[in-house]
């Protein structure tokens, strides 16, 4: 029993925010298995007679030569959709400290120390496993990076009675994981830049932030400079991606007082959401997941698979328990009633779940072309991540069914589950 005079880790939020979470895991759980056919799609194209098409597919070109935009499918796939991504992933992160449960400093620290662990284990392992390897410190944040949808789509199966604090744990742990990794992706994966098209990139940017500030939803002012923005950013050599984040950013979360419904940052995520768990993600997984599975012997004798499957099956959770544990250690806080730590360990190691952003960074640093058994990593990796967190998970079915059903009883039919009445002030158990 946790000690009511202690603070509690992990502990249930409101009911509120959890109808919000439980709406945007729904969402983000069918973008994981769109994600995971458009994979297994071009696993399949890929070892293929046609997989010389697949290729071809990839590498067609499109787009204005005189804007720098005559770019690939591929190179579309991962500059621009994934801006989309990106963008739903700022509007998130910005709702969550701003309005959200996050906005209490003592919640918001779990999962952001969660995530730092989650970061500097892995990449420090794999420059263990690949020490003195030639070239292969770049791919150093490769097993950095936890694929929300595809995490949540394994979520879905093995686990769909955990507790509401799991998984807006592992939502926000995500959410704040994406943030960091386009940090990296800008500070260490920009190679040329060009300061003019950056600071160009300033004026569309500032425009779009004056406008959302003042709640103008007009598709036919907003989208134009949001392109301009994102095409400026990569014109400069910043990965484009860094552009959705900052859009994202620029939209206000709370709510006018002049006008009711939603504010606009839960507007745009409400339109935007499905375009980028629906397309933008599955499109980039199968336009990056294909890779001929011949050579699978000579690529698990390559140090820099060996390192990314060791950081996202190893270091992620260790990563993840640690600062978890820390930060209950320095905070002097109890685990939730509702949980142990061994939900905790399950969730960690299904953290390990890397795709998306792992897949985007081993192109970055390894090139198109040349990430093959950076590819194969990054599936192994996910894959034994995501059956081991099956195991762990489903051993606690019967108690997440329990607490699930509990958290759901409504005796009073108010519309609110008794257990979040039961922590209004003046409530009694």
């Amino acid at each position: 029993m946790t000690d009511p005079r202690k603070p509690a880790l992990l502990s249930r939020g409101s009911w509120t925010e959890a109808r919000r979470i439980t709406a945007i895991l729904r969402k983000e759980t069918v973008g994981g298995a769109l994600l995971l056919a458009g994979a297994v799609a071009a696993m399949i194209w890929a070892n293929s007679p046609w997989a010389d098409t697949y290729e071809a597919v990839r590498d067609f070109h499109l787009g204005p030569e005189a804007l720098h935009l005559n770019l690939s499918l591929a190179t579309w796939a991962g500059d621009g959709l994934l801006a989309i991504f990106f963008f739903v992933a700022g509007l998130e992160l910005k709702r969550e400290f701003v309005a959200g449960d996050l906005r209490d400093v003592r919640r918001a620290a779990v999962p952001i120390a969660a995530a730092l662990g989650g970061v500097i284990v892995p990449a420090v392992l794999y420059l263990l496993v690949t020490r003195g390897v030639e070239g292969a410190g770049k791919g150093w944040a490769i097993p950095t990076a936890t694929d929300i949808a595809f995490a949540l789509a394994v979520l879905a199966v093995i686990g769909r009675f955990l507790p509401t604090a799991l998984r807006t744990f592992l939502l926000t742990l995500a959410v704040v994981d994406d943030l960091i990794a386009i940090v990296i992706i800008a500070l260490f994966y920009t190679d040329h830049l060009s300061p003019l098209p950056l600071l160009a990139a300033l004026a569309p940017l500032a425009l779009f932030t004056v406008l959302v500030q003042r709640r103008v939803r007009s598709w036919w002012l907003l989208l134009p400079l949001a392109v301009a923005t994102w095409a400026l950013v990569h014109a400069s050599g910043v990965h484009a991606t860094v552009a959705g984040v900052l859009l994202g950013f620029a939209v206000p979360v709370l709510r006018s007082d002049k006008a009711g419904g939603p504010g606009l940052a839960e507007h745009f995520e409400h339109r935007f959401r499905p375009l980028s768990a629906g397309v933008a993600v599955p499109v980039f997984a199968f336009l990056s997941a294909g890779v001929a599975l011949g050579g699978l012997t000579s690529a698990f004798q390559d140090p820099i698979v060996l390192g990314v499957a060791a950081g996202l099956v190893l270091g992620k959770p260790i990563g993840i328990m640690a600062a978890t544990w820390l930060t209950a250690r320095f905070t002097h806080a109890d685990l939730d009633e509702d949980l142990t730590w061994v939900d905790m360990l399950g969730l960690s190691v299904l953290a390990g779940i890397g795709f998306t952003v792992s897949l985007l960074i081993g192109e970055l640093a390894f090139g198109v072309g040349q990430d093959a058994h950076v590819k194969v990593a990054v599936l192994a990796g996910s894959v034994t991540a995501a059956l081991l967190a099956a195991v762990i998970l489903r051993l606690r079915n019967r108690t997440y069914r329990r607490i699930h059903e509990r958290e759901l009883a409504d005796r009073d039919h108010d519309g609110v589950p008794d257990v979040y009445e039961d922590d209004r002030p003046g409530m009694t158990t």
